[in-house]
């Protein structure tokens, strides 16, 4: 009863004066800087979370009111529902298929174990022959670990190494969206100057939309000659053919071997950290928004560890003008980073 006076109450406020609206909002906000000084914590229920995360999508300018609640918190509580949100609709599994499952997975972690040198395709293969109906990416799931040998991370680095101008590597990292829907971005990162050749986003991943993409960006002439990924289904036997087809090499890194793709992963980290972490995205067109965004920064204001403390694009040295000249800053990514110059004070 009292959320639905305090409804009609705003709703009659649209018909007031523009003074009186804006005096009693003074009010207010005076009213709970007080009482957050006394309870630093207010006690927030479900529906107060719920009208926080729906205001941000409706008003642009929700963070300028904000006394009680952090931004970075709204963010935090979408995050907690997008994951309630997939462990309500994974509850729902038939019971039938318990023992089934189990069976799998003993079977996926007994056979690994007995042929140390057989992959996800291998263990995969041998399943459906013995009449289980299992995908290959649910056997990558379930496989034990296994440490590297030194001698082949040594091998990788060398190749690595000296190949580095002609190898890209392309991934794909999951966002959820405001409805928890799960959006796959795509991105192909060159190991030369970590600058990112592409980057989409889809709902529905598959071979034949990667193939698109290549052919897009790969038809002109290019200097690309090794194409690095991991072993998702998505990265299918047309995306493979099509890049022979485009005179580009395919490696795929071995089983759970991240750290052979270390750079795509860096760069998942990185704009995970820096942007996606710190926004509620909505749509394909808002992430390829932001991330055009954040890639003009990556590209030319950000400094990269292994391009010795530059940017992608060579970012120059700006010695101080004068001794009069003042630090500024300007922003960069909706404020979330900056890049700060030398200006000459007034």
């Amino acid at each position: 009863m009292i959320r639905l006076l305090q409804f009609f109450h705003g709703l009659f406020s649209l018909f007031r004066s523009h003074a009186a609206v804006t005096l009693e909002n003074i009010l207010l906000r005076q009213q709970l800087i007080i009482l957050k000084k006394e309870n630093p914590r207010p006690r927030l229920t479900r529906f107060d979370r719920l009208f926080w995360v729906l205001i941000r999508m409706a008003w642009r300018k929700w963070q300028q009111i904000l006394v009680i609640v952090k931004p970075e918190t709204v963010i935090k509580w979408h995050r907690c529902g997008f994951r309630l949100f997939w462990r309500y609709i994974s509850t729902f599994k038939k019971p039938d298929n318990i023992d089934s499952k189990r069976e799998i997975r003993f079977l996926i972690k007994k056979l690994a174990c007995e042929n140390p040198t057989w992959g996800a395709p291998r263990i995969h293969g041998e399943l459906l022959k013995l009449g289980f109906r299992v995908c290959e990416r649910t056997v990558s799931r379930y496989m034990p670990r296994r440490q590297p040998s030194r001698e082949k991370i040594q091998k990788w680095l060398t190749f690595l190494h000296n190949h580095r101008p002609e190898i890209a590597a392309m991934d794909f990292f999951v966002m959820p969206t405001f409805f928890f829907r799960q959006l796959y971005c795509f991105f192909i990162i060159s190991h030369g100057m970590r600058k990112i050749i592409h980057v989409g986003a889809t709902f529905h991943p598959n071979g034949e939309w990667v193939k698109e993409r290549l052919t897009e960006i790969f038809t002109a002439r290019h200097s690309l000659k090794y194409m690095v990924y991991d072993r998702d289904s998505i990265f299918s036997s047309q995306v493979a053919q099509t890049l022979k087809n485009l005179n580009i090499e395919t490696i795929r890194t071995s089983y759970r071997s991240p750290w052979q793709n270390g750079i795509a992963e860096r760069f998942i980290g990185s704009v995970r950290h820096e942007l996606l972490n710190h926004v509620i995205v909505f749509n394909e067109n808002h992430l390829i928004r932001l991330m055009n965004e954040y890639l003009d920064y990556y590209h030319n204001d950000r400094t990269h560890y292994a391009l010795n403390k530059d940017s992608p694009k060579s970012r120059p040295i700006e010695n101080k003008p004068s001794k009069i000249a003042k630090v500024l800053a300007l922003p960069r990514v909706g404020g979330l980073h900056h890049r700060y110059f030398w200006k000459e004070s007034a």
